[in-house]
């Protein structure tokens, strides 16, 4: 999909780990021009996800694109993390994501 200039792929029903009051959302990954060959940041998710049992996600904001609401995940790759171009893709960054959903749960955001 492809709004105001802005690149971004849309993925329905990603399952959501336990310890969220979602058991699956739809994720959003917004795509620069110049990928694969730059990183992609971030993750947006539609509805808001909410842990069920701790305090508040940190480092969220929103953001409206395709006439809806989304969530988004400022999170980030570091510098012992680095995007590894003709490596990362997708894929890399949606393990990425996972990661970011499970240390939320385990209360040891990073």
């Amino acid at each position: 999909m492809s709004e105001n200039n802005t690149r971004w792929l849309l993925v329905h029903d990603y399952p959501i780990v336990a310890g969220y009051t979602s058991s699956s959302a739809s994720l959003a990954l917004e795509l620069p021009k110049s990928y694969p060959d730059t990183q992609i940041d971030m993750v947006y998710f539609r509805p808001q996800l909410t842990l069920i049992e701790q305090g508040a996600i940190r480092q969220l904001t929103d953001r409206s694109f395709d006439g809806e609401r989304w969530q988004r995940w400022s999170r980030h790759r570091t510098n012992a993390n680095p995007w590894r171009r003709g490596y990362d893709s997708v894929e890399t960054h949606l393990l990425l994501v996972e990661e970011w959903l499970e240390r939320e749960v385990r209360g040891q955001a990073a």
